[in-house]
């Protein structure tokens, strides 16, 4: 079967085309500056590249041109748009309503609609490429399958915020989690590359990008997470803070004369690694300013480092102990460094790397020491298989 994956941004739209038997990407692309002067759509079949730049005044005129790219006779990979069996959307935000992925329909829509207050940056551009697609590909079915839903199995322990249960009860203010579909594919990659039944395993998988998370996995089930209500919350990330005191909040507001939109602006755009070191977003920038002696970078480094062993030593302890450690995303593939560092001290845990096979990016491999009581693995993330599969099991007796 092959399954549309479709990632909606404000004015971008990525897309990949995969075939759920053999688990190939047939096509993937992007199309960006949506509505904006300079529109264009790069995609890419078995290497080839194919690029072209139209305006395109919105996401069902960019969708069209989607197809078109897709069924294309010289650099398309479809005869006609009827192969697509079915779309699986990305939806970042499913508040309490979705545990799990789900078919869109009209009730579907409405939930998504509700959940903007909880994600205003994704929701709408989400709901955007929903209806876009709907509007140019009326008979294939849509799947929803929302960031959030892994993390639903979260107890209330760990789910709740220490403020009046009223913010709850009538605001739904608590911890939500995202990057849930990654999460739940590398937990069991990782627990199937070992051979492992994952009913069975503790396992602390660490997606460190741009955004970074880190869940606690018990028996297959997500039991905390490091992001909160927003993505803002956890580990330092590429531009956002991480965890903070709120009244840092406050503090800055009444010096600076600001508003608290103003400063949550600088959280999420101007904060993390490029706010600490003025450097840049990008770990590989980071490193290599750091490796050259700037001191503002080291310390966003450690800054880093530092978090990710305090969340991994504290689901440990949550979980009664960690079997599997898991790094995947971006840096978490790619940051041979990176491991070294977060790894280095973890013995108390009965958890340790080895150097040598510690030097791998972006392909599975169990970077363990011989002695190492928990295994420590690198799993490439792969979301939009995961999307793709989710999408094939709620279409496939329709």
């Amino acid at each position: 079967m092959k399954v549309l994956v479709v990632n909606a941004g404000s004015s971008s739209l990525k897309y990949q085309l995969i075939d759920t038997d053999t688990k190939n990407t047939l096509a993937k692309g992007l199309i960006e500056r949506i509505g904006i002067d300079g529109t264009k759509l790069k995609q890419e079949v078995n290497g080839d590249k194919y690029e072209f730049e139209h305006p395109m005044k919105d996401h069902v005129v960019a969708s069209q041109f989607m197809l078109d790219a897709l069924t294309d006779e010289n650099h398309g990979v479809l005869s006609n748009m009827d192969e697509i069996a079915a779309v699986g959307h990305r939806v970042v935000h499913g508040g309490e309503k979705f545990t799990q992925s789900v078919i869109i329909d009209d009730e579907v829509i409405e939930a998504i609609k509700e959940n903007i207050p909880l994600g205003p940056l994704h929701n709408p551009a989400n709901l955007m490429g929903i209806m876009a697609c709907q509007e140019v590909m009326p008979n294939t079915p849509m799947v929803a399958v929302f960031d959030t839903a892994f993390h639903q199995t979260m107890p209330p322990k760990a789910f709740l915020y220490g403020v009046p249960m009223d913010y709850y009860e009538r605001l739904h203010v608590r911890r939500y989690g995202f990057h849930g579909t990654s999460h739940r594919y590398v937990s069991a990659r990782a627990a199937e590359f070992l051979g492992k039944d994952i009913n069975n395993l503790r396992i602390i998988t660490c997606h460190l990008g741009n955004g970074s998370s880190i869940a606690a996995i018990h028996n297959g089930k997500s039991v905390d997470t490091s992001m909160g209500l927003t993505p803002l919350e956890g580990v330092l990330m590429g531009t956002r803070c991480g965890s903070l005191d709120p009244a840092v909040v406050q503090y800055i507001m009444n010096n600076d004369g600001i508003s608290v939109d103003e400063v949550l602006e600088i959280f999420n755009k101007k904060s993390g690694l490029l706010g600490v070191s003025g450097v840049s977003s990008d770990m590989r920038d980071i490193d290599a300013a750091a490796e050259s002696g700037n001191e503002n970078a080291l310390v966003a480094q450690q800054i880093l480092d530092m978090g990710i062993k305090k969340y991994i030593g504290s689901y440990a302890a949550v979980m009664g102990g960690v079997d599997v450690i898991v790094f995947t995303a971006g840096i978490g593939e790619n940051s041979i460094e990176l491991r070294e560092r977060v790894m280095e001290g973890m013995s108390f845990l009965g958890a340790a790397i080895d150097k040598e096979k510690n030097k791998v990016r972006g392909k599975e491999a169990d970077i363990s020491a011989d002695d190492s009581k928990v295994k420590v693995v690198v799993i490439p993330t792969n979301e939009e298989l995961a999307i793709a599969r989710d999408a094939f099991e709620l279409v496939k007796n329709l």
